[in-house]
């Protein structure tokens, strides 16, 4: 387990395919954490449990799946994740998602990306992590620069949000702008 003052990161477990089913099929959740992307969600219980089976086998030095609980009272709220961790390019892309709305805007994201890259950095010998949001979703831009990452592109018009045309955002942080932002 990883902790912070406010959340905890731990190892995914069978248990947890509930939220997720929940989360997925929460039109609230799906628009802000996939743009409303069909592939996120609605989906079905089988379909959260094939993607559990493999979740749950997932090799770390490639990937994985976290929980990320509420520190005050164990509540899960949310999950974060890292992939495509590439040891020879030193790289790997995350991501996370606060799936209880709740606990939107109350920086539990935040903290839960801030321990992730932590331990990323802190466990492998990478030098950056990279992840995207689209454009409509300003509070993850915003987190995302608050934490150190920095915007490094957009890819214009590249998501479609009931009706609407968003750039999908891209972010970067390299392993020296996480140590001088630890220091800070």
């Amino acid at each position: 387990m990883i902790e912070s003052m406010s959340v905890r990161l731990r190892p995914l477990r069978p248990e947890d395919a509930e939220h997720h089913l929940r989360w997925r099929n929460d039109p609230r959740v799906i628009h802000w954490a996939a743009a409303g992307d069909p592939a996120f969600g609605p989906v079905t219980a089988e379909a959260i449990g094939l993607g559990f089976d493999t979740m749950l086998r997932l090799n770390p030095r490639e990937s994985a799946v976290f929980t990320v609980e509420d520190v005050a009272d164990g509540r899960v709220i949310g999950m974060a994740d890292y992939r495509d961790l590439d040891p020879f390019g030193q790289v790997a892309t995350l991501g996370i998602t606060v799936g209880e709305p709740e606990f939107w805007g109350r920086g539990h994201g935040s903290a839960a990306l801030r321990l992730l890259v932590d331990h990323l950095f802190g466990a492998y010998p990478l030098h950056r992590l990279e992840l995207d949001t689209w454009s409509g979703n300003e509070r993850a831009v915003r987190a995302f620069g608050k934490l150190g990452f920095r915007e490094e592109g957009r890819r214009r018009s590249a998501v479609l949000v009931a009706g609407e045309r968003y750039d999908r955002v891209l972010f970067g942080m390299l392993r020296e702008e996480w140590a001088n932002s630890a220091v800070e």
